[in-house]
């Protein structure tokens, strides 16, 4: 047996990812769930787990479409949250490359906390697409299991979901917390802020959420060509 088979090989795997299992279990059944009660059928939110495994997204696509927000504006919201991706995907480039097979699963299940699990990794464990693609099988499983697990209980239970749309909100807490401390920069928490504020005041509340990540978009662009023009001024010349 390949030693990437091995069953070893997987417990190693899944050592790693108990963190996220903890996360993905409860979140994915408060999806599952919350699909349930705004109608959508058990299947549907199963395949999303299984075909988009977007997290964050999925609460938000499902809530704009309970909501009665278009495809497009669903389409657009979708890939404004979900863009810091493309970001993660350009750190890793080099990271993926020659892993073969395994580099099309290793792109499309990319998430926050499997990014933070790979770019944790020791130096000598940096290039083992194997274990890579293991523990993103593994959290993409907990993630399906705990979406299985919730729309079993929204179709078996007379469940009550007051409150369980919170999930994301504690989500985007979470993640936002880990970013601050990852960071250490306080601007793009103040754009983010004065954005989200300015657009529940002055913006009507079927257009608010893409006015706020649009506005936060382009103030963090300017920021950063501000910052990159005045590097260049700074360069002497010879």
């Amino acid at each position: 047996m390949s030693p990437s088979l091995s069953p070893s090989a997987w417990r190693s795997a899944g050592a790693r990812t108990v963190p996220v299992m903890f996360g993905y279990l409860p979140l994915g059944a408060a999806f599952g769930i919350l699909a349930i009660e705004l109608g959508m059928p058990w299947w549907a939110a199963l395949l999303m787990s299984l075909f988009i495994y977007a997290g964050a997204g999925q609460f938000l696509a499902v809530a704009l479409l309970a909501a009665g927000a278009g495809l497009v504006e669903v389409a657009v919201a979708t890939l404004m949250l979900n863009s810091r991706h493309l970001f993660y995907g350009l750190s890793l480039i080099k990271r993926f490359q020659g892993a073969g097979w395994r580099k099309p699963y290793l792109i499309f299940s990319l998430t926050d906390e499997t990014y933070s699990l790979l770019t944790t990794q020791p130096a000598a464990e940096q290039r083992d697409h194997g274990l890579a693609f293991r523990i993103s099988a593994l959290n993409q499983l907990w993630w399906v299991m705990g979406t299985l697990t919730g729309v079993m209980i929204g179709s078996a239970l007379d469940f009550d979901s007051r409150g369980i749309e919170f999930a994301l909100t504690a989500l985007f807490i979470v993640l936002t917390l880990e970013q601050a401390r990852r960071l250490r920069q306080g601007l793009p928490f103040v754009i983010a802020l004065l954005a989200g504020v300015g657009a529940i005041l002055l913006v009507p509340d079927q257009h608010m959420l893409l006015t706020a990540i649009a506005a936060a978009s382009l103030m963090l662009l300017a920021h950063y060509h501000h910052g990159q023009r005045g590097a260049r001024d700074e360069v002497p010349t010879a």
